[in-house]
């Protein structure tokens, strides 16, 4: 399968967007939008928390990425597995998991996600299939691989998404990974979220090659690059992959060229980018400014469908910080719950 060749030029943004297009409702379209400007919402409110010291310890925030998680999500099938790293909230937004529960999470009261106990990154809910939110950089990809060999075992026609970002992809565990499901063609679909930046350094300059999405080729898997900025080129890419994968001929590999706004976590400046290359792609390349454009200029959308949906979004979101505000810190007694013990 060629790659889907990523598109910057945001002079043809909406003819990119209707060229690349699969048929779809406007209903999912408006779905889409709506996913994307939750993410959006939600993430600002959660730096604001931040801010405010109701937020402790990292916070990795995914403003500018949204289209990444909303375009592979919405053409994923319900019961499809994720499995991601740190900058996780979009993810689990994205598999339909409560804003408050994930809000509670990250201000570590008891009906959060994780009791309070994990916070942004480690959060889980199998009923939505979601499986984390992990730290540790690229760890989350041989357990992802492990899920797929669990479906693939247990027949259940089901496939596993298994983000992570493109400094992980220089990890070791990674190749072990792919050449175990390349080996034994397990469903699984690895995404690489290229936002340029592993940390504070460049793609440019800590990978020997950047064309990502062909990392799996010495192990025999095929891979797709993607727009990242641009939804409908992600869900178009993800729909040929996820078919792919699902048909049963073995993993396949994505790599979405996408940017982020903030900083690595919240207690990055990022001073190792421009003022100008951050404003070039808020002001040119935005995910959601491209695809508002799209939806209202195509006729699927007039401005009050929009305002009525940005009104939703704001009043869910200011109820999931309030309810996060509002609900208990964990007992004590917690710390002994939910332990493995041999």
């Amino acid at each position: 399968m060629p790659p889907v060749a990523a598109k910057k030029t945001a002079t043809k943004a909406s003819a990119s967007l209707a060229k690349s297009s699969p048929p779809l409702s406007k209903e999912k379209l408006l779905a889409m939008f709506r996913e994307m400007l939750m993410i959006r919402r939600f993430e600002e409110k959660a730096g604001q928390l931040y801010g405010m010291g109701l937020i402790g310890g990292f916070c990795h925030l995914y403003i500018g990425q949204e289209a990444v998680v909303t375009g592979i999500q919405a053409a994923a099938d319900k019961g499809d597995a994720v499995i991601t790293t740190y900058r996780d909230h979009a993810h689990m937004l994205a598999c339909g998991m409560d804003p408050r529960g994930i809000m509670a999470e990250l201000t570590g009261r008891i009906d959060g996600f994780s009791k309070g106990k994990g916070g942004s990154m480690h959060m889980f809910s199998v009923e939505k299939q979601f499986f984390g939110g992990h730290g540790i950089v690229g760890a989350n990809v041989p357990l992802g691989t492990g899920m797929a060999f669990a479906q693939k075992y247990k027949g259940t026609g089901k496939i596993t998404m298994v983000y992570f970002g493109d400094g992980a992809s220089n990890q070791g565990q990674v190749y072990e990974s792919f050449n175990m499901a390349s080996l034994w063609q397990l469903p699984v679909i690895y995404i690489i979220e290229n936002n340029e930046y592993a940390m504070g350094t460049s793609t440019k300059r800590s990978h020997a090659s950047t064309e990502l999405y062909k990392r799996g080729e010495a192990f025999g898997i095929p891979g797709v690059q993607a727009d990242g900025m641009n939804v409908l080129s992600v869900y178009e890419a993800a729909t040929k992959v996820i078919e792919h994968v699902r048909s049963g001929k073995g993993p396949m590999l994505m790599e979405v060229k996408t940017y982020r706004y903030r900083g690595h976590s919240m207690s990055d400046p990022a001073k190792y980018r421009s003022k100008e290359e951050v404003e070039d792609y808020k002001e040119n390349h935005d995910p959601i400014n491209q695809f508002r454009n799209y939806l209202t200029s195509e006729k699927l959308a007039t401005e009050a469908t929009i305002k009525k949906i940005e009104d939703e979004i704001k009043k869910i979101v200011n109820d999931a910080a309030e309810f996060a505000k509002t609900s208990p810190e964990p007992e004590a007694t917690e710390l002994w719950t939910d332990i493995l013990s041999n």
